[in-house]
């Protein structure tokens, strides 16, 4: 299938101050002239200023939208004594009662040929033996349970990937909203990836780790798991139960585990139809090498998203003006700003429910940015939910 090429122009952007701070707006950049190629690593232009900045006065609109270069603590993320607090609950799985990730390292003394590894990026030459088993400690899962919760009503949830560094935001701002009664009780299972090997820092990141392995594949493995030994397991030891109705379930995330929340939807539509993604990490990531999608996430705006039928996901997407790669040329597959903005524009062009948020003068999944903005793109996620009893 011959794949949708964009190339883009640059528009002229112009700021936005935060929800508290008025901003005197900067001078605007001069255009690209029409049909000129872009600046090297830019890609898509920019998202137009929008007049509610996220956080702001509409918090259930599609489009573009650029906040900042301030950020403020929304005001769900504050503890009020008159909202009720859901439970929280910590557990932990191991490696070896996993059937799709009994853990791996990379094996020691492998380097891959960079004459060879497809993007000359350490990337594993299709039947290299990159691996070798190796457990890697508990995974932990953080398990919220949101106030006024029915016993033996399924509930509706929210999958968070890096549970350990989004668990205590989301938590909150669910507790805001709940007790605000802008959205109705919703639960939230937050897990962390396999860190690997025992005793490597649960930040172990990239090419050859557990986490990468987990979060950057380009297939429908994660979804699986999550599906077939995640919340069975949670069901098992909590009691809690969970709605199959995909449009009661939703999938978040930042960096790797954005682009893993994407995928678990896109892969599989009829488990999640509600996505919000940090800094998603669209990009040539992914090993092993898959020749089904060479790039890796990148090809996601490349030409899956285009090629597809449009699905029926609802997606919140940020990513920061100095995102990670910000200066690395196209030719690199390694640009978080291109790939984020030339994903917002080929999911409007599809005609998805899209919210696009750029973050002036932010870095890769900017805490400032997470606090300004999680409960805001909860509401925007689950706009028309309506839940069910199944």
């Amino acid at each position: 299938m011959t794949r949708s090429r964009l190339v883009f122009g640059f528009f002229a952007l112009m700021g936005l101050g935060s929800i508290a701070i008025a901003q005197t707006p900067p001078t605007a950049p001069a255009q690209t002239p029409p049909g000129a190629a872009p600046a090297p690593g830019r890609g898509a232009p920019l998202p137009p200023p929008n007049p509610f900045p996220a956080g702001g006065t509409d918090n259930t609109s599609n489009g573009d939208y650029v906040i900042g270069p301030d950020y403020v603590i929304s005001d769900e993320l504050r503890p009020h004594a008159a909202w009720a607090t859901g439970e929280l609950h910590e557990i932990t799985m191991l490696a070896k009662d996993s059937k799709l990730y009994p853990g791996r390292k990379k094996k020691v003394g492998y380097v891959a040929d960079p004459s060879k590894a497809p993007g000359g990026r350490g990337n594993a030459v299709p039947g290299d033996v990159q691996w070798e088993p190796s457990p890697y400690e508990p995974r932990h899962v953080w398990v919220y349970i949101p106030a006024g919760a029915k016993k033996g009503v399924p509930l509706p949830v929210i999958i968070v990937q890096d549970g350990g560094s989004y668990q205590s935001q989301v938590r909150r701002a669910l507790d805001g909203l709940i007790g605000q009664g802008k959205l109705p009780p919703i639960a939230m299972v937050a897990l962390d990836p396999g860190s690997t090997p025992v005793g490597a820092p649960r930040n172990e990141d990239s090419l050859g780790s557990e986490r990468g392995y987990e979060y950057d594949a380009v297939s429908g493995r994660y979804s699986d798991f999550i599906e077939t030994e995640v919340l069975p397991y949670v069901t098992k030891r909590l009691g809690v139960t969970f709605t199959k109705n995909p449009d009661g379930r939703a999938t978040l995330g930042g960096s790797s585990g954005a682009a893993a929340a994407f995928t678990m939807a896109w892969f599989h539509p009829e488990r999640y139809h509600r996505v919000i993604l940090f800094s998603p990490t669209f990009v040539n990531q992914q090993s092993p090498y898959d020749p089904a999608n060479p790039h890796g996430a990148w090809e996601y705006h490349e030409h899956l998203i285009a090629d597809a039928p449009k699905k029926p996901l609802r997606i919140w997407m940020e990513v920061g003006e100095r995102d990670n790669g910000y200066n690395t040329p196209d030719s690199a597959f390694h640009n978080w700003v291109t790939a984020a903005n030339r994903t917002a524009a080929v999911l409007k062009a599809k005609g998805y429910d899209y919210r696009f948020v750029f973050a002036k003068d932010a870095g890769h999944t900017d805490n400032r940015v997470r606090e300004q903005t999680m409960a805001a793109a909860l509401e925007y996620a689950w706009a028309g939910y309506k839940p069910s009893k199944r």
